[in-house]
This record gives structure tokens, sequence and C-alpha cells, in this order.
């Protein structure tokens, strides 16, 4: 690994420390883990179950933690994959800064009476960088 590489992966550690904890949670429950393009993908099992089951306002496919990506199984992990690589990248570039960023820009929208997901900054640069 280059030492631009290495700065990356420890500019987002703590976010993917994070991840790592939820991750472990859903192994635990039967889960699949694999690296895919430098990302550890963890999905399905018993978490992915429940968290398929999360009130809509919370409910997610899948879910980016610094270098962990998290999935309600396999199809939504190949799904959702190159958008989730965005936020990886966003991880990357603002390391722990960004989830007080990403929910910064959540709350802004709210409070500005849009859409805290649909609106917030991060998301929309994913979507605008993914078919």
């Amino acid at each position: 690994m280059t030492p631009a590489g290495f700065a990356r992966y420890a500019w987002a550690a703590p976010s993917t420390a994070l991840g790592l904890l939820l991750a472990a949670a859903f192994y635990a429950g039967g889960a699949h883990a694999r690296v895919v393009q430098g990302a550890l993908e963890v999905g399905g099992g018993r978490m992915g179950r429940l968290a398929g089951r999360l009130p809509p306002a919370v409910r997610f496919s899948a879910l980016t933690l610094g270098h962990v990506i998290l999935g309600l199984d396999r199809a939504s992990l190949d799904a959702c994959r190159r958008h989730e690589h965005v936020h990886v990248r966003q991880y990357e570039r603002y390391g722990p800064f960004f989830l007080p960023l990403y929910a910064a820009s959540s709350a802004w929208q709210w409070l500005r009476g849009r859409h805290p997901y649909l609106d917030n900054h991060f998301e929309r640069q994913a979507f605008r960088e993914t078919p």
C-alpha cells in the first residue's frame, strides 16, 4: 500500500472502527462478509433482516461507515455498491469530520423544510456520481 493509500485508511479509521463493531454484530448473526474494492461489505443474517424492518424514516438498504459497508443482504450490497463507494471516498476526504458534517447537512435541510436524506449534500453527490 502506498503512503497516500495508508493515509486515506488512517484518516477514515475512527468511522471504520464503528463500522467494524456493527459488522461484527452482523457477522455474529449469520451475515456474510467480503472485501470489495478496498471496503469490507457485510450483509444478510439476522441483523440484515432486522434492519429491513426498521421504521421507514431510518430504514436502509446499505450504510457506509468508513471502509465498512453494511447491507440488508448480498443483493442490496450489489445494487448499492457504486453509491456506497462514493461515501467511502467522502470518508477518505473528510475523515472523522464526515459523520458530523453529514448530520449537519441533514439537520440544515430539515430546518429548511427539505428532505434530510434526499437533499443532504453528501447524498446528492453520491446520487450524481452513480446512475
